[in-house]
């Protein structure tokens, strides 16, 4: 979820023109569907049909509908391993009766059905699981059950589970000033925030997220993150650990929330210096393996091969319905401890709602952020993995729900979907608890 909705600095590989060019309505989901426009169909694709790089604009709208499952194709990647001897079965309990669900969405009068959800949403691919089992799965457009998708945001819930596991094995200190684990960071806006400062995202740093000033630190940013080669003449920092240490401190850090994607990279950095291993590795040793994806999963990463903390994972729809389903068993797999219960529960407890409040989220009231996953605070006791274009790991503990969405909503920001979706799930959970 982005604050400024219009482009996006995806992987940090190149700035991303996001939304609709015009001020015409976007094309439906079903006239944007990418077998319906014909990207990168034939042998070989026409000119106009093909979405590729140089070009810059492989994540506008309608095109992004083909690119969300094809990042691995547009730019470098590091591996997520699975274990192919450990993938574990998921079972089956599929209920007709979800496509008969109906809804209010948020500010409305009218009821939506399920058909509306899912089209409205730009669905590309949705699985519900209860108590344990599969309930309902669908996809459509660039999705099929086997290919993987896009997680955007989502990936910084990844890194933010894997930096409280390492907390509460100890091996990370939540209270540590980041210049006690990076010293290369001792100077920057970085250097006096607690490491749960940067979990959070409450540390106070001069960073510009303003697409529309060509001086704003985005830009620098997205420019020293991309993997491509650089232009002639550029002398800016190249990738994440040369760019992180410029970055100044403007505030006073644990005051406020303020959603800034380079404290994912800040986490990113730290958990490898307290493991000894880069992300993606400890994803795959940590979480992947052991829970028993049945897909590797993969990262964008910058020149220097580190991994996008704050954006960089594609994964399987199911799978990350395993990594729901794990949070939501408080990572207990049958008789194996993943990890720690206090991981799960810490998460779910949720952050600092005062912190959170200011920033003014209409959609997330009570809500708070922890561990870089999204707590909703809700009756159910909700939380969740959220990424831009409607990307979502929905859990719910009192219904006993997960709920997986790969998405390519027009728009980033998920203000413009929440509506349309946070009322969704409930509906999905009560219909689910009234069985």
């Amino acid at each position: 979820m982005l604050k400024h909705v219009g482009v996006v600095a995806l992987s940090g590989s190149v700035i991303l023109s996001l939304g609709c060019a015009s001020a015409n309505p976007p094309l439906s989901a079903e006239q944007s569907d990418p077998k319906v426009m014909g990207w990168m169909q034939g042998f070989p694709p026409a000119v106009d049909k093909r979405v590729m790089q140089p070009d810059s604009n492989f994540f506008s709208f309608p095109k992004l509908r083909w690119s969300v499952c094809h990042m691995r194709e547009l730019l470098p990647t590091a591996n997520v391993a699975r274990d192919p001897m450990q993938a574990s079965a998921l079972t089956y309990a599929l209920d007709d009766g979800i496509e008969s669900i109906t809804y209010t969405p948020m500010g409305a009068s009218e009821t939506l059905t399920w058909q509306d959800f899912l089209a409205k949403n730009y669905t590309d691919g949705l699985l519900i699981m209860h108590k344990g089992q599969v309930v309902y799965e669908y996809t459509t457009g660039c999705l099929d059950k086997h290919g993987k998708h896009a997680a955007m945001s989502m990936t910084k819930s990844m890194t933010g589970l894997l930096a409280q596991i390492l907390v509460a094995e100890g091996a990370l200190d939540e209270n540590a000033l980041v210049s006690s684990v990076i010293p290369e960071l001792e100077g920057s806006g970085f250097g006096d925030a607690t490491v749960r400062q940067v979990m959070d995202m409450t540390t106070a740093i001069q960073f510009s997220e303003n697409y529309a000033d060509p001086n704003a630190d985005i830009w620098t940013y997205s420019r020293a993150a991309s993997p491509l080669p650089k232009p002639e003449g550029y002398t800016g920092p190249n990738g994440y650990f040369e760019y992180l240490p410029t970055v100044q401190k403007n505030g006073e850090h644990g005051e406020a929330f303020g959603y800034r994607t380079v404290n994912s990279d800040v986490l990113g950095w730290l958990i490898a210096r307290a493991s000894g291993q880069p992300v993606h590795q400890l994803l795959s040793e940590r979480i992947w393996q052991p829970m028993g994806a049945a897909y590797d999963a993969y990262m964008n990463v910058d020149a220097l091969g580190t991994p996008f903390a704050g954006g960089g994972l594609s994964a399987n729809l199911y799978d990350l319905g395993r990594v729901g389903q794990l949070m939501l068993a408080q990572g207990q797999l049958g008789e194996t401890d993943v990890f720690p219960r206090e991981v799960a529960q810490a998460i779910a407890a949720g952050g600092d709602k005062k912190a959170f409040a200011k920033v003014g989220y209409t959609t997330l009231p009570g809500g708070s952020y922890k561990s870089m996953w999204w707590v909703f605070h809700n009756a159910n006791g909700a939380y969740a993995a959220r990424g831009v274009h409607g990307q979502t790991i929905y859990i719910d503990p009192t219904a006993e729900m997960v709920i997986v969405r790969f998405a390519s909503f027009p728009q980033a920001g998920n203000a413009a979907i929440d509506p349309t979706s946070l009322p969704a799930y409930q509906a999905i959970a009560d219909y689910l608890v009234a069985k």
